[in-house]
């Protein structure tokens, strides 16, 4: 579904990736995983073309998707929830999410698919009239997802989105995005949590200096000696 290949990418004359390779295929959870400035959320700013890249490739479904603009990538089907939600604390609920609905191919079914993502997320439902900036953390986070799921995107990539809240908030974030893949819809995944990460993800990245160094499924990854002292603990 999704191929990187020798990906270069960085801030001004400062580079962030340095030849980065990877594949999420269709129906994943696949995870990035790395220490603060590793290059994951460059990684990610860089696949949405909200950051260009210098060098390397970009494929998604067969098609060249590099340096594109980044309303061409959420019409060819690839959405990031941003870091720290980005919602428009001023306006409702329900407005935040038609601003998820876009994308060209989404904007005539806003209304089918706005009732297919509350059926999703409940609690979304029970706050469409409130503003944004009224509700709780985990309830913008949930609006948040709710909005990106909107584009009705193939890829979904979130980035850190379990940021500041509570461990239980923590563990209904990750159950909800189970419940993303259940309806078909593929996962990227950048998150600081990282054990809860790898036992939810089917393969994982460690990314170090913009490079990958390892990758394996969850499990190889939670047993793996660097993985455990680097970024476990153990």
């Amino acid at each position: 579904m999704l191929k990187v290949s020798k990906l270069c990418s960085g801030y001004g004359k400062t580079q962030v990736l340095n030849g980065l390779d990877f594949e999420v295929h269709a129906g994943e959870i696949v995870t990035l995983i790395g220490a603060n400035g590793a290059g994951k959320t460059t990684t990610l700013k860089t696949l949405c073309g909200v950051m260009g890249s210098t060098g390397g490739k970009v494929e998604f479904m067969g098609q060249d998707l590099t340096n594109r603009n980044p309303y061409d990538i959420v019409d060819a089907g690839i959405t990031m929830i941003p870091e720290g939600r980005q919602l428009f604390p001023h306006f409702t609920v329900r407005d935040n999410l038609l601003m998820g609905s876009f994308k060209r191919a989404a904007r005539a079914g806003a209304q089918r698919k706005m009732a297919e993502v509350l059926d999703i997320f409940p609690r979304v439902r029970e706050r469409l009239g409130q503003f944004a900036g009224s509700l709780s953390g985990g309830e913008q986070q949930m609006v948040a997802i709710a909005r990106g799921m909107m584009a009705d995107p193939r890829l979904l990539m979130f980035d850190e989105p379990s940021l500041g809240l509570s461990p239980l908030l923590v563990q209904q974030m990750f159950d909800v995005i189970r419940q993303v893949t259940a309806v078909g819809v593929t996962v990227l995944l950048v998150e600081q949590n990282v054990f809860r990460t790898l036992r939810l993800a089917d393969r994982g990245y460690v990314l170090e200096n913009g490079a990958i160094v390892r990758s394996g499924t969850g499990p190889e990854l939670l047993n793996d000696p660097h993985v455990k002292k680097a970024y476990l603990g153990h």
